[in-house]
């Protein structure tokens, strides 16, 4: 009888012990993911190492010499007044910089991304851009805020710096669509359809400012995924004008 109540305490401690254990297992887990969210939303804005390659202009040193560490940086994009200032990449295909920063290293919050169907230099009627949506608005976390008319309206513009020449950009319509729209990521079909193409935009945006926008200009898309659906999408539109000679 005594055995018998030894082993039913040694057992009950054990069960303690175990679920003890358990518990810190569980707490360290949920601790760990809470720390790893963080560190992924903060490093996906842009770091300090990666400001000092900022360009200010035309033909900026420090452009330069990121370009010469990593050739699949294209250009720069910034929109004012929002987390968007970026290096853009342009990788063989649209996988490649999903997971990597502009210098080619593993970061899950990836890069910003020309498509790779698209003229490194922004020459296409139709330029089609990527970046992951983070919840802090880092990447193109900001750009589900565009589907309000209002704050479209007051974050209209923008500069892509490339290493010759800076474009302004102009935003004027957002919209939601899912990942398969063959009006936003057929790129082909969309420079031979463009009457087509701004009649669909026009047609379905969330939020769209009347801005004269004409079936020959040049257009850059910004693409970022909805948190709440695996295959949503949203996508902000913008018109590409060079700029002639260098800003002060």
């Amino acid at each position: 009888m005594k055995i018998a109540e030894s082993i039913a305490r040694l057992g009950n401690k054990l069960l303690s012990l175990i679920a003890v254990l358990l518990i810190l297992l569980l707490f360290s887990y949920g601790a760990y993911s809470l720390w790893d969210i963080y560190r992924i939303n903060n490093n996906a804005f842009v770091s300090d190492s990666l400001l000092r390659y900022k360009p200010d202009g035309i033909h900026s040193p420090g452009f330069d010499e990121l370009r010469k560490q990593n050739p699949d940086v294209k250009a720069r994009i910034t929109v004012d007044d929002t987390h968007i200032d970026y290096p853009v990449l342009q990788g063989k295909d649209d996988m490649e910089y999903l997971n990597k920063d502009p210098l080619g290293e593993f970061a899950l919050s990836g890069s910003i991304f020309l498509s790779s169907q698209n003229q490194e230099d922004f020459s296409d009627s139709y330029n089609l851009t990527f970046g992951h949506h983070m919840e802090n608005g880092a990447m193109y976390g900001d750009l589900s805020k565009m589907l309000d008319q209002s704050y479209l309206k007051e974050h209209q513009k923008g500069i892509l710096y490339l290493p010759d020449k800076m474009i302004a950009i102009r935003l004027y319509a957002a919209l939601e669509c899912d990942a398969y729209e063959s009006n936003v990521y057929h790129i082909a079909s969309i420079q031979q359809h463009r009457n087509s193409f701004q009649n669909f935009v026009h047609e379905n945006a969330k939020a769209y400012l009347e801005s004269n926008v004409k079936s020959t200009d040049k257009i850059i898309a910004l693409s970022t995924c909805m948190s709440a659906t695996t295959n949503g999408r949203i996508v902000v539109f913008g018109v590409l004008n060079e700029i002639e000679k260098e800003a002060p």
